[in-house]
């Protein structure tokens, strides 16, 4: 089966003579996905962006991170594995080469999770690795996935 997806993306930056040189222009646009808010975005600080606004490496991580956690949610609950809380800090690492391309060279997960009981800790560590497998954005990806679990019961 194929999904297909559709977002609508806006420069905005243009400051009144377009892209006449490096500095005449801002890096701001808009993404726009019908029924949904509109996303104001930009280019991150070190390339001119507007620290205020999402960069698409943020995003990006923002992908892997969220696509692995509704995975996660749903295999724990396939095995019975009741989640009460869960978080991630993503982290990434991109290099940037000399002619200003670059490429995410990792990216590492740190899901913390709260499970219901103790008895389900170890499944719920486990499952981490499905999830990663199963995720359609790490599977987009052309570099490894870490991940550095945390999972904690509310009761024995």
């Amino acid at each position: 089966m194929k999904h297909h997806y559709k977002s609508n993306l806006e420069w905005t930056g243009n400051s009144g003579s377009g892209t006449v040189d490096y500095k005449s222009y801002e890096r701001s646009y808009v993404v726009k996905i019908d029924g949904k808010p509109i996303l104001d975005g930009s280019s991150d600080p070190a390339f001119r962006g507007d620290k205020s606004k999402y960069n698409p490496e943020e995003l990006f991580l923002a992908s892997i991170s969220s696509c692995h956690m509704l995975w996660y949610l749903h295999l724990c609950s396939a095995n019975k594995v009741v989640v009460l809380e869960y978080e991630d800090s993503a982290e990434g690492i991109m290099t940037e080469e000399k002619d200003g391309s670059g490429k995410f060279e990792s990216v590492t997960l740190h899901p913390k999770v709260v499970v219901e009981k103790e008895s389900m800790m170890e499944q719920a560590r486990s499952l981490h690795k499905q999830a990663n497998e199963m995720c359609y954005i790490a599977n987009s990806c052309n570099f490894e996935i870490g991940h550095e679990v945390e999972v904690r019961a509310l009761r024995k």
